[in-house]
Formats: structure tokens, sequence, C-alpha cells
């Protein structure tokens, strides 16, 4: 299974930018703590960011056939991108939504997720852990659905054989 992991506007700027919301890690160091989860659980993983909206869509339409789910954190578009909220719709594949700060409880502008209302799920507010919380989400999500296509096809198989 795969997950892609895709990384919004400014993102690539953590352990610089504004540490006492984002915190000392850089990026690389969240991606290294992933890429740990995902071989311990067989996973194959890819990182990618981008500051610029178009690139994002991109690669979320990319996903179809190659990704079995996607880990985004939009940053900054999470409040104003419907084409990134399109994007993930139109694929149909798990999502996760995750901020490291509690985007509810900072400038209201950031309170409203555009991108939410698409996703399984949303993790904020838990710091680099949260990536940590969405690879776990993530998993399981992925198991559930492999469990279930499994019971569809030896149902199809079952009413085949009659």
């Amino acid at each position: 299974m795969k997950i892609v992991v895709i990384q919004g506007p400014n993102l690539n700027m953590l352990g610089i930018r504004e540490q006492n919301i984002y915190g000392p890690m850089k990026l690389e160091d969240i991606h290294k703590q992933m890429k740990g989860f995902a071989e311990q659980n067989k996973l194959e993983i890819e990182f990618f960011q981008s500051n610029l909206e178009g690139e994002i869509v991109d690669r979320i339409q990319e996903c179809i056939g190659d990704a079995d789910g996607i880990i985004i954190n939009p940053a900054a578009y999470t409040h104003t991108s419907i084409a990134i909220r399109d994007a993930i719709a139109a694929v149909q594949l798990p999502t996760l939504e995750v901020h490291l700060s509690n985007i509810h409880q900072r400038e209201e502008f950031r309170h409203k997720s555009l991108i939410a209302p698409v996703c399984a799920g949303q993790i904020v507010g838990m710091g680099p852990f949260g990536y940590h919380l969405a690879m776990v989400g993530m998993t399981q999500i992925l198991s559930e659905v492999a469990a279930m296509r499994e019971q569809q096809a030896k149902a199809q198989a079952a009413a085949q054989q009659k």
C-alpha cells in the first residue's frame, strides 16, 4: 500500500518560521519519522511539497492509480483553495488533513477548512505528532478498505459459482 504525503506552502520553512506556532522541527525530520513508521508497517510512502496551488492539484490527480491514500497539510490553502478541495474529491482516495497548529484556536480566517469536508478526517494542534497519528489512521483506513474489497471479491466469486 502506498501513501502520498502532500505538504503545502511554506512548510519547507519549518524549523525557521514562527517556531512559537509550528515548533523547531524541520519538514525533513517529520518526513524521516513518517518514513520510519512506513518501513515498520511495510508501507510505501512518497513526499511532495509545493508552494504552488496548481502543482499540489496536479500531484493529487497523479495519485489516481499510483496511491492508496493521501495525507495532506494544505497549509494556507486550507482556507482558500476550492481547486485542492475539488481535486481531493475527484480522486476518491482516503485522505487525511493534518495541521501542526490548532487552526481553530488561531485567527478567525483560519477556522474554516474548505478541505475537511472531502477528507476522512482532520488532525490539528498535535504538532509533528499529528503526522504520526495520520499514519496510524491511514494504516487503519487502508486495512479496512482492503478487507472490504476482499469480502466483495469473495461474494462475487460465490455468486458466479451459483
